[in-house]
Formats: C-alpha cells, sequence, structure tokens
C-alpha cells in the first residue's frame, strides 16, 4: 500500500514489494518513525554516513537519504532491495542512492553509529549482532528499536551482552527503542545449528533466522512423501526454498534433473548453498545441476519452462499476518510451467490454497493432509 510517511520536513511515498500486492499493509511503522526521531534529535552533519540494519522496506534509507545524509543499508530481503530501490525512485533520488548488502556477504564498511530494527527471532538478532561488531568502530553507538509487543526482554539482554552497555529509552507510539555503546569484549562460541535428516541420506543444518530452524517442518514432511521419482532430465524449483529441504529431496528423486532453489531470504539461499555442499556426495548426477538464488520468486524464470515447481508458500510478513504472497508465488509457478506441468503446494489447513489453485490452474488434486496441513496439486493445461 503506497501510502506517505511525515515528518522532518519529509513528505515520503512509500510501498512494499511488490507494489499493490501487499495485503494493505504499509511499508513502515512507529519503529521508524522513533528511530527517525532519534537521528533528527542527534542533529547529525549532513553528508554523514550511517549503517541501516534490517530495514525492511528502505524507509529508514529513503528518509536518512531524503535529509543529505549518506545511509548504507545491510539487509535479509531480496524483496526490501527492491523495495529500496522503488521507493528512491518514487521520491525523485536515485535508485541507487542508498548501496545494499545482503545478509549473505559481511556488513560494508566501518561505521560509528548504526539503527538497528530488531528481527523477530532471538537467534537471528544474536547472529546479526556478532556479525555487526565487526562493522563499528571501537566505542561505535548502535540504536535498535522495535514494537514493545513483539521485543522481549531477551532482545535487550542480548544487546547488553553482545554489543555494550544499553539504555532504553521510554515508549512512544507502543515502540522502544534501545541505545548501546559497543565494548570491547570476548564472546562466548555462538551456539552450534542443529542437525537434521529429512531422508536416510540427506543430512541438514539449519541456521538463525531461517525457515525449520535445524528441524523438519510438518508441512515440508507430508510434501516430501509426494515427491515423483525418475530419470528424465526435468526442470524442476523449489519456490521459496529456506535451508533447501525440498530443493535436495528432488534432487535425490529426480538424479537427471535442473533444480532451482529460490527464496527471498539470503540468509536461506546462503544456509541452502552450504546443505548442498553438505550433501554433494551423495547425490548423484551432473555437478552442478542444483543451485540457489535470492529472487523475487520465479521472476527471472523463462516461460514455460519447468516441468515441476514445489512450494510450501510463507503466510507472514514479519509480524503481520498476510497471505497475499501465496497468491503471486502460485501465478508465477503457473507463468513458469510448461503445458502439463505440476504445482505441489503444502500449506496450513485453514488457507484454503486449494480455492487460489482453482482460480489459476482451473481445479486441484488433494493429495494428503493432517490436522494441520494438507498437500494439494494442479496440472498446466495445454
Amino acid at each position: 500500500m503506497m501510502a506517505h510517511l511525515t515528518g522532518g520536513g519529509s513528505d515520503l511515498r512509500l510501498d512494499r514489494w511488490p507494489p499493490g500486492a501487499t495485503g494493505g499493509l504499509q511499508a513502515w511503522d512507529a519503529t521508524d518513525e522513533y528511530l527517525l526521531r532519534h537521528v533528527e534529535a542527534s542533529a547529525p552533519a549532513p553528508g554523514r554516513t550511517l549503517l541501516l540494519v534490517g530495514d525492511r522496506w528502505g524507509a529508514l534509507a529513503v528518509a536518512l537519504a531524503a535529509r543529505g545524509l549518506r545511509p548504507v543499508a545491510w539487509g535479509d530481503s531480496y524483496l526490501g532491495r527492491l523495495a529500496l530501490a522503488a521507493n528512491l525512485r518514487a521520491n525523485g533520488l536515485a535508485s541507487d542512492a542508498v548501496p545494499f548488502t545482503g545478509a549473505d556477504e559481511p556488513p560494508p564498511g566501518k561505521h560509528d553509529l548504526a539503527l538497528l530494527r530488531l528481527p523477530k527471532d532471538l537467534a537471528c538478532l544474536e547472529e546479526t549482532l556478532r556479525r555487526l561488531r565487526g562493522a563499528l568502530v571501537p566505542g561505535a553507538m548502535l540504536v535498535s528499536g522495535g514494537m514493545i509487543k513483539h521485543t522481549p526482554t531477551r532482545a535487550w539482554r542480548l544487546l547488553e551482552a553482545i554489543v555494550g552497555t544499553t539504555e532504553t529509552t521510554p515508549g512512544w507510539k507502543k515502540a522502544r527503542l534501545g541505545a548501546s555503546r559497543l565494548e570491547a569484549r570476548e564472546l562466548p562460541p555462538p551456539p552450534p545449528n542443529r542437525i537434521y535428516r529429512p531422508l536416510p541420506r540427506l543430512e541438514l543444518a539449519g541456521a538463525p533466522g531461517v525457515f525449520g530452524g535445524g528441524r523438519l517442518d510438518g508441512g515440508t514432511a507430508l510434501l516430501l512423501r509426494h515427491l515423483p521419482a525418475s530419470e528424465k532430465a526435468l526442470a524442476v524449483a523449489d519456490l521459496g526454498c529456506g535451508d533447501g529441504v525440498l530443493a535436495l529431496a528432488l534432487a535425490w528423486h529426480l538424479p537427471q534433473a535442473s533444480v532451482l532453489g529460490v527464496d527471498e531470504s539470503y540468509r536461506a539461499v546462503t544456509c541452502a548453498e552450504a546443505n548442498l555442499a553438505r550433501n554433494e556426495s551423495v547425490l548423484t548426477g551432473e555437478r552442478g545441476r542444483v543451485r540457489f538464488a535470492a529472487a523475487d520468486g520465479l521472476a527471472d524464470v523463462a516461460p514455460a519452462s519447468l516441468d515441476l515447481v514445489v512450494c510450501n508458500p510463507p503466510f507472514h510478513q514479519g509480524h503481520a499476518v498476510a497471505d497475499t504472497a501465496a497468491e503471486r508465488l502460485f501465478a508465477q509457478a503457473f507463468a513458469t510451467l510448461r503445458p502439463g506441468g505440476r504445482l505441489l503446494v503444502v500449506g496450513n489447513r485453514h488457507l484454503g490454497h486449494h480455492a487460489k489453485l482453482d482460480r489459476l490452474f482451473g481445479s486441484h488434486e488433494l493429495l494428503d493432509g493432517d490436522a494441520r496441513f494438507v498437500v494439494v496439486g494442479a496440472t498446466r493445461g495445454g
């Protein structure tokens, strides 16, 4: 939803990505406003560089760039990267005015000031803070923010433990900030990632901020039962690959297939690539036939080029429940499937994915289900 963020002499037009398909959710909240008020109160000199972490849709970046500062962004979302460029253009700024680095790379540069939107996953927060230390100069200030109802006390404790002394602010519009001063300290090793086996010879590791958390999700377990086995040279895709479990299972069952796993999360793609490396010795077929990419779903895949797509679609955007992503992903699958190509979907029973498939494909098949999840399939007509 395109809406206006005002304050600090700015009137900015901001939207999530993709525009018009965001379920009426706006591109900022009170956390962004509070962080901007904090920066404005500190009166930074024009041209000052600062690091933005987790600025999901670019609200902070656009607002600060419009005020003459030089923010640089480090984030996990490929869709957020697209939103940032679009929002910069919508407000008369160059689409590359704010450099963006994905979370598959270290945070860029060395900074004495950074702003962080707190992630909802505490393991992800810990991993972010550990990596962030390397991008801050001694004594740097990290200002973190989140909505009070979504920010447990442990988040502030993690900031104290990993960054340094942290002072929290009073609540404002149900948001709260914490200001942490970077201190020299020896950190204990990070906790190990959980290992699991979705199939007898496949071994996967989870990662902070990646769906599954090192466990086999119940819906994914159902879908694994319905992956086809074939010696044909098929072209298949895992749409929203997470840690790569479905893509690697497809590679196991389809030894001649080319397999593409896509996710909008840079962390997920990094995790999936690590799991591919972990399992290459047990996967047969041509080396290099499995690959992963951070992407806007299948937007960059040629029309009518795939034989099979599997999808366990998300139904949350941050803390908000939003099922708009699923219909868009299904439409991408329809566009990229050849006539006769199949889409296999698993989702929570109450989401009604079968109705979405009926609208796109004309019909669906109920393949499996339990009290929580259903597996449905659809075939593209000729």
